[in-house]
């Protein structure tokens, strides 16, 4: 059985999805926080249990793998709540552990994350099963990245450096197609488009795709910090989100690789055509 943490959630709910198109429901396992949320899986036939990462209960009895999404809530203690679910999971008798990393985690990146992802997959090496950390390409929406440029014409953020932007779909596909396939990769690996694009082509395909100029803009820094909290962003987060630009313009975020395209089989998603969606 493969049981897939978060499955409430975008990513963890889409690679469920793509789970369903490739094995039968009844070896497909989900641990969530509310059952009423995942009834949708329970009526195609998937084994849904609750679980936490604070209380994983019985969610992984009887699985052989387990795709552990990554927590995301800044006030938690990540590290040790991904340590209790390895820890139960290992104790569950399961055979290898899935884990959605970051593109990029190194000592020293600026970006936070980095080192939360760091130590998890450090408890991982020390399970004693075998393990694969997913370093996923940033695959946030668009519009979060780039600002309201079809309303003022400007890509206006803080210097950057080349990022290869992938698309959620496309991670959630190979991610069931690894947890579904006969192919196993072991420890980190890298699961990204295959290009790396800064702001500036950015601004030059959104040129193209709309007929008009969109220009490049970069702000300072603090200037950008400003900014933020003008509109109502908290202090803490824009400075959280600073890091981030910190961690492309000094190209932790600059290399990519081919497994993402090869667990497809097909070229994954281009930028200009995610583009084209928001134009």
């Amino acid at each position: 059985m493969i049981v897939v943490t978060g499955a409430t959630g975008g990513l963890g709910s889409a690679t469920v999805e793509h789970l369903l198109k490739r094995v039968p429901a009844g070896q497909i396992g989900v641990s969530v926080r509310d059952p009423a949320k995942a009834r949708h899986f329970a009526d195609r036939g998937v084994r849904v249990r609750q679980g936490s990462y604070e209380d994983p209960g019985d969610s992984f009895a009887g699985a052989e793998q387990v795709l552990l999404i990554s927590g995301n809530d800044p006030a938690a203690d990540l590290v040790s709540l991904h340590r209790r679910a390895i820890d139960s999971a290992v104790a569950a008798g399961v055979r290898r552990i899935l884990y959605t990393s970051q593109h990029g985690a190194a000592p020293g990146n600026p970006y936070q994350p980095s080192d939360l992802h760091l130590a998890t997959e450090a408890i991982l090496g020390d399970s004693g099963v075998a393990w694969t950390a997913l370093r996923n390409g940033a695959y946030g929406p668009l519009d979060q990245v780039l600002g309201p440029w079809q309303r003022t014409g400007e890509i206006a953020q803080p210097a950057d450096g080349p990022v290869p932007y992938t698309d959620r779909a496309d991670i959630a596909a190979a991610t069931a197609a690894l947890l579904a396939g006969d192919r196993s990769v072991d420890g980190p690996v890298t699961l990204a488009a295959p290009n790396a694009v800064a702001f500036d082509d950015f601004a030059e395909i959104a040129s193209d795709l709309t007929g008009r100029t969109i220009t490049r803009v970069v702000l300072d820094d603090e200037q950008w910090v400003a900014e933020q909290i003008a509109n109502g962003v908290p202090e803490q987060a824009a400075r959280f989100m600073l890091t981030w630009y910190q961690a492309t313009r000094a190209g932790y975020f600059a290399e990519s690789g081919p497994l993402l395209a090869e667990l497809l089989g097909r070229e994954p998603r281009a930028i200009a055509d995610r583009l084209a969606e928001t134009v």
